[in-house]
């Protein structure tokens, strides 16, 4: 894809304003990958500046079941980036992440069971994420 090409250098030059033009027109366009690297670069920057805006991005790639934009969402969630903190949807979206055997999201969900992190305590549900 060219917006990659732009990006990385790949049969032109490396150019991260051209990436991001590519991407946001992808994203525009409904493409849920893209709408996921646009939070990567913004006009050749990260985006780490506008998190309500990756949030948003994150948000929308999520909900067309991309897994690393639903992560990532996962993520802002639990941090409060670009949204107010909000543990019940970090859990719903590390569950639903562990049910498709995310290794990472099936720790962290044993985590939040251990805790009482967004859902009720419950060691025998801790522990069979743990397996």
């Amino acid at each position: 894809n060219l917006s990659k090409c732009h990006k990385n250098g790949e049969e032109a030059e490396e150019n991260l304003k051209k990436a991001f033009y590519w991407y946001q027109k992808a994203a525009e366009s409904g493409n849920k990958i893209a709408m996921n690297n646009l939070t990567i670069c913004q006009n050749g920057e990260e985006m780490k500046e506008n998190s309500e805006k990756t949030f948003y991005l994150y948000q929308k790639a999520a909900e067309m079941d991309h897994i690393y934009s639903q992560f990532n969402l996962d993520v802002c969630y639990y941090n409060g980036e670009g949204t107010e903190k909000i543990l019940e949807r970090n859990f719903y979206w590390f569950q639903k992440l562990a049910e498709m055997n995310h290794d990472y999201s099936q720790l962290i969900l044993a985590l939040c069971y251990y805790n009482g992190e967004g859902t009720e305590k419950n060691l025998e549900k801790a522990y069979y994420w743990l397996r």
